[in-house]
């Protein structure tokens, strides 16, 4: 795992980057640990999410990534909502929310939900928005390769708006 430290007068701590395995092309953030269901009772439930790339659970998030494997990006909590609006750099931006009670947000690999990084956060309420980047670089999205170069941005903030939103879609998962 990597750490990098950025400063930011927005941020209320440093930029965490973060790079590790994961399959069936996703990782969650979550406040509760390994202690939350991502199981849909429909397929239509289910297909809107990988859609939209973000699953949203309680007191967890899906990220649906393009790569089936080495995943890396980084995660930055901010003192109030980005003001960028300039996605062309970026393949899908989505927005969506995430209640922490436990004090702590934790990133989990799936399937196994191993922690992969880990850090204290004052508990409420956040809204995140998530830039995703490098989609073309991955050659297929159910193998690994080590020339998948797909890259998450995570920014959040306190906010008490949990709907998702996409701001950016990507025109095909595939």
């Amino acid at each position: 795992m990597m750490y990098s430290c950025s400063s930011n007068k927005k941020s209320n701590m440093e930029t965490k980057k973060f790079e590790f395995y994961t399959e069936y092309n996703q990782f969650y953030l979550s406040s509760v640990g390994k202690d939350f269901d991502t199981s849909k009772d429909d397929m239509e439930s289910y297909q809107k999410d990988l859609d939209c790339r973000l699953g949203i659970e309680k007191g967890a998030v899906v990220i649906f990534t393009q790569s089936y494997g080495n995943i890396k990006g980084e995660i930055e909590v901010l003192k109030e909502a980005s003001n960028k609006t300039d996605f062309h750099k970026y393949d899908h931006v989505v927005e969506g929310g995430i209640e922490v009670k436990s004090g702590e947000l934790q990133l989990l690999d799936c399937p196994t939900s191993e922690i992969q990084l880990s850090f204290s956060l004052k508990p409420g309420k956040y809204r995140m928005r998530v830039y995703c980047s490098n989609f073309k670089s991955v050659k297929e999205p159910d193998l690994t390769h080590d020339s998948d170069d797909d890259y998450y941005r995570i920014e959040m903030w306190p906010s008490n708006d949990m709907k998702r939103k996409v701001l950016k879609q990507y025109k095909s998962y595939q």
